[in-house]
């Protein structure tokens, strides 16, 4: 299922969702100028689990940020169209109504604090790997997560592929994300670890920490629903 757009209307402009989609977007058209350097910049500015616990350490030349840099910086890096696009996509659509519930510089503080959380989520099963890990989809989740408790009644319209026709259809947001979540669990089961190079593990870390922020990042006025109770 792809979500195409929600009926949540907002009442600001999402200003950092929208640099950060710029930010990610340039990042990217950085990376292709860099031909054949792509596997190199990745372990330079991405997040290499066993470099940041101190385990391991780059090549001299691939040194260009203290190991802690990268839990940021790898935030905004992707490694090709199909990342890169599916992750703005699902920013462009839900980021904007968590920024709104929020404010634009309590939203970045909590983007970055869910890309931190996912990154460690990712990090510590496996403090030995040396796959780099990069992309903003641990950050994203967490946004996911915020959503799930603010606006499961939102209806997403869905686009669901049948052969070479797509069908669309509203799906209340609450159901769209526990399914996403699920998806996530289950995917991490049966790879026990990196597969295709899904970090499915930041994902899981992301989206809960996006759950356990939201009600200390919200405005008030913006309640909570769970188990179809509002807080």
């Amino acid at each position: 299922m792809i979500p195409i757009h929600d009926d949540n209307p907002t009442t600001i402009t999402p200003f950092i969702t929208y640099l950060i989609i710029i930010l990610c977007g340039l990042v990217f058209f950085w990376e292709l100028s860099l031909a054949g350097q792509g596997e190199s910049i990745f372990y330079s500015l991405g997040v290499v689990p066993a470099v940041l616990v101190g385990d391991k350490l780059l090549a001299p030349e691939m040194v260009v940020i203290p190991a802690w840099a990268s839990v940021f910086t790898s935030m905004f890096m992707h490694g090709g169209w199909m990342h890169l696009l599916s992750n703005m996509l699902y920013l462009w659509i839900f980021g904007n109504n968590i920024e709104d519930a929020m404010g634009h510089w309590r939203f970045f503080v909590f983007y970055l604090l869910c890309g931190i959380a996912a990154v460690f989520a990712q990090v510590l099963p496996d403090p030995g790997s040396t796959v780099p890990m990069i992309g903003a989809s641990g950050a994203i989740s967490g946004v996911l997560g915020a959503y799930l408790l603010l606006y499961p009644h939102a209806r997403v319209l869905m686009a669901i592929p049948l052969g070479i026709f797509f069908y669309t259809v509203r799906i209340p947001a609450g159901l769209v994300l526990i399914f996403w979540f699920g998806m996530q669990l289950f995917s991490s089961y049966i790879s026990g670890e990196q597969q295709g190079g899904v970090a499915f593990g930041a994902h899981i870390g992301g989206f809960i920490a996006g759950m356990a922020l939201i009600p200390f990042f919200r405005h008030k006025r913006h309640p909570l629903h769970l188990l179809g109770m509002r807080f």
